[in-house]
């Protein structure tokens, strides 16, 4: 099974740009410092709403990225761009990433 990360957020039309542009930066932290990152996909919605859909090895590895927060420049960054967070959610899959 694989630990799907859902988060809903607001981030305003006039930050838009410099968030895709600080998505890059925030994947490479995810990649090369947080053990169970798989993938993410970014989806923007109505409203300037966005939907974060990240992918872990495991509930284990979630929490653990959790607990450690924007500790990286690139995940920072992205965050830093983020107006509020509407929810966040967890739950699993048994389909495999990219299918």
């Amino acid at each position: 099974m694989t630990t799907i990360e859902i988060t809903r957020f607001r981030a305003s039309a006039a930050r838009a740009d410099a968030l895709l542009a600080a998505r890059p930066a925030m994947l490479h932290d995810f990649e090369t410092d947080r053990a169970g990152f798989l993938d993410a996909r970014l989806i923007r919605l109505a409203d300037d709403e966005w939907l974060d859909i990240v992918f872990w090895r495991s509930s284990e590895d979630f929490a653990e990225s959790r607990r450690r927060g924007g500790d990286r420049p690139g995940i920072q960054a992205f965050f830093a761009l983020i107006d509020g967070v509407v929810s966040t959610e967890e739950g699993t899959t048994t389909d495999a990433v990219g299918a």
